[in-house]
């Protein structure tokens, strides 16, 4: 597999593309993580956060979030060559839009469950959804104020997963780490589609 990101890729009759997820609670980084890679211009559905959110979303552990994914984020990036173009479908992280998921995962080749490690109880929904949509999925470990709360063994461990669901670092803001989890993604991906 191609490991580097063109910024142009070329679309020829060998082109393929795929969709990939990018899921997680609530503030734990996707729109970020979407806006990091994507060699277009990020579609952002992001509303103002208002008072009616109070005492709704939990804002304790994000200091100074102000807009919230209200239907998806999109992008898109293509694997050197133009052999490959992922698509990017940023899910809205509170449970009162999770009836957007089904649609969203449609056709999905997998997963990126995005978690704050200061956070892993919201990471449950996520985790639990992919496992029962029997959906490959990775989960990666966004690094807040450079540093995590847990390493992955204790996360692995706490989110009770898999043996063979890869657990990954990343920070959310800079490309190499995030090209890098959705290339993990995609080999897993065509390794647990190829064993079925």
């Amino acid at each position: 597999m191609a490991s580097a990101v063109s910024s142009a890729p070329a679309r020829n009759d060998s082109t393929t593309s795929a969709k990939i997820v990018v899921a997680g609670g609530f503030g734990v980084g996707k729109t970020t993580l979407i806006g990091a890679i994507s060699e277009i211009t990020p579609l952002r559905t992001e509303a103002v956060l208002t008072s009616a959110s109070e005492g709704v979303d939990d804002l304790a552990q994000i200091p100074g979030k102000r807009t919230t994914t209200v239907a998806m984020d999109f992008g898109r990036i293509g694997l050197e060559g133009g052999g490959l173009i992922l698509y990017l479908f940023g899910t809205p992280g509170q449970d009162r839009f999770w009836f957007m998921w089904d649609d969203l995962v449609r056709g999905a080749l997998g997963a990126v469950v995005l978690v704050d490690t200061r956070r892993l109880a919201d990471s449950f929904p996520a985790v639990d959804y992919f496992e029962n949509k029997g959906l490959p999925f990775v989960v990666a470990l966004n690094a807040f104020d450079g540093r995590q709360a847990y390493e992955a063994a204790e996360v692995r461990e706490a989110l009770q997963l898999a043996p063979h669901v890869p657990v990954v670092t990343v920070d959310a803001r800079t490309r190499p780490g995030v090209q890098d989890t959705l290339i993990t993604l995609v080999e897993h991906a065509l390794t647990r589609y190829c064993e079925a």
